[in-house]
């Protein structure tokens, strides 16, 4: 008997695309706000008109669907509705990282060669250093709300299969340029059902976006919000004043925190004595986050720090709703599965490694990116056997819960044995006078390598010889460190997104 082959209305009833799941939820809340950035407010009515505005005006300009354009932009109201006309005209966003160097942004711009170029009068002159190809350009303001106000308010009622690409977001690693992840409208749709039932995320609820729109953080989530019929309430960075504004008047399942800024941003809640009007959960990945500032920032805003582990790749998946209880610094980071993903932990020969051993993760599920953008032996190498490789090792425990241990492409090898810093950095971290440890590599004649730590005390630091003595305690010979590094914690090295720059650090120890 001959296998069973859908008829086309069949398969074309499945493309829900997230434009087009947006535009149905419009006529159940048209008068709800969908978009808040200071005075401005956008109504679900308003978004649906000035967004198919926008889409309508891409194809005027020629765009056809699989095309790119890019936006270099702050984060402002007008980046969602670009956003949601991206995926109703069935064109492809690419956010760009406004904090690039010259070099990378470059790449980034020429890497998925845009059609079109959407920026910010500020970044005329940064654009103009650039070597790019000449593009059609709309400067935000008056120019785009012109190109808005000539174009028809019809939605553009388009039959776009969800595996289309949606966005390119942007990773970056310790090394070389950044690679665009490019992010379909079925990852983004399952992304948004997962963070709704991962995180219990009601309908109509709120979320701040102040992490930057390029970044997964606050365009994963504003669009999940949106789909769901929430609100979302732009932030432009880190701003505690802000972001304070907004946490005393609304109310909010997940208040994102993010490395870098959680001590900070906790004292600065105890030092106002900020009324938070309501916060079920808070925080974002917390192997990167000091875990006294993780139970500080619990206590100020009143909710269990939310212990994530996810990337631009993957989005919340492959572990991401353990919850650490208010005002509990962890002795433990351990998580629990995600129930959206398969998850294998396996070895260099893609060999399951067992229970207890770590091993890199390799995932399937239906929030998984769609892979980088023209970067084929990358993507033959990271998907090899059907799986994609994410580069992070964990380590499974007994009970069926998961362990952070490492990135697989920064090991120390030394003497012929593998480190992982993470190993490193728990034991050491244990001492509560000790608010961050980084372990990096540094050269070594006999060795090859040999691990140095670089410590942030909380206050008065304890001696070399003590962390080094802890070290002997719990860790083999080739683990310990040679040397304890004391540094304040604004002298470490941090991305966009609050990752220790670790070949920085490198750096350091080369310069003596």
């Amino acid at each position: 008997m001959p296998a069973y082959v859908p008829p086309p209305d069949v398969l074309s009833a499945r493309h829900a695309s997230v434009g087009a799941l947006f535009h149905a939820r419009v006529p159940a809340n048209p008068t709800q706000r969908a978009v808040v950035d200071g005075e401005r407010v956008l109504s679900y009515a308003e978004l649906e008109d000035r967004s198919n505005r926008l889409a309508n005006a891409l194809r005027a300009m020629g765009l056809a669907p699989g095309d790119r354009f890019a936006l270099l932009a702050r984060n402002r109201l007008e980046y969602l509705e670009i956003e949601l006309a991206a995926a109703k005209a069935g064109v492809i966003l690419a956010a760009l990282n406004w904090r690039l160097a010259a070099r990378e942004l470059a790449h980034c711009i020429n890497l998925v060669e845009p059609k079109l170029l959407i920026a910010e009068r500020d970044f005329g002159a940064q654009l103009a250093r650039l070597d790019i190809p000449e593009l059609p350009r709309i400067e935000l303001g008056s120019a785009y709300e012109a190109v808005l106000d000539d174009a028809a308010p019809d939605y553009p009622d388009l039959d776009i299969d969800p595996e289309s690409g949606l966005v390119i977001l942007y990773t970056s690693g310790t090394t070389g340029l950044p690679k665009g992840a490019l992010i379909s409208h079925r990852a983004m749709v399952a992304r948004a059902m997962c963070m709704a039932a991962e995180m219990q995320m009601p309908i109509g609820d709120n979320f701040c976006a102040w992490a930057p729109f390029y970044h997964m953080a606050s365009t994963d989530t504003a669009l999940a919000m949106l789909l769901r019929g929430g609100t979302v309430h732009v932030v432009d960075g880190y701003d505690p004043d802000r972001l304070i504004e907004v946490l005393e008047r609304e109310t909010m399942r997940w208040f994102i925190l993010m490395p870098g800024m959680v001590g900070d941003f906790a004292a600065i809640l105890r030092e106002r004595a900020v009324k938070v009007k309501g916060v079920g959960c808070c925080g974002a990945m917390a192997d990167l986050v000091p875990r006294e500032d993780i139970a500080a920032a619990s206590r100020a805003l009143d909710a269990p720090y939310l212990n994530t582990f996810g990337a631009t790749e993957t989005g919340l998946p492959p572990a991401t709703s353990s919850l650490i209880p208010i005002g509990v610094a962890p002795e433990s980071l351990s998580k629990r599965q995600s129930a959206f993903c398969e998850l294998r932990l396996v070895d260099p020969d893609d060999n399951e490694v067992p229970v207890g051993t770590p091993g890199e993760v390799a995932l399937r599920g239906p929030t998984l990116f769609s892979g980088y953008w023209n970067a084929h032996e990358t993507n033959a190498h990271d998907f090899r056997n059907g799986w994609f490789h994410m580069g992070d090792v964990l380590r499974r425990n007994a009970d069926g819960t998961l362990d952070y241990v490492d990135r697989v492409k920064y090991l120390i090898k030394s003497g012929g044995e593998n480190i992982y810093p993470a190993e490193i950095e728990q034991v050491i971290l244990t001492d509560t006078r000790i608010r961050e440890a980084i372990v990096v590599r540094r050269r070594d004649r006999r060795w090859g390598e040999v691990p140095v730590a670089f410590v942030v005390p909380v206050d008065t630091a304890p001696a070399a010889d003590e962390i080094l003595q802890r070290c002997r305690d719990n860790l083999s010979s080739y683990k310990r460190p040679k040397d304890i590094v004391f540094v304040r914690d604004d002298e470490l090295p941090r991305s966009t997104t609050g990752k220790i720059q670790r070949h920085e650090l490198e750096a350091r120890l080369e310069g003596g």
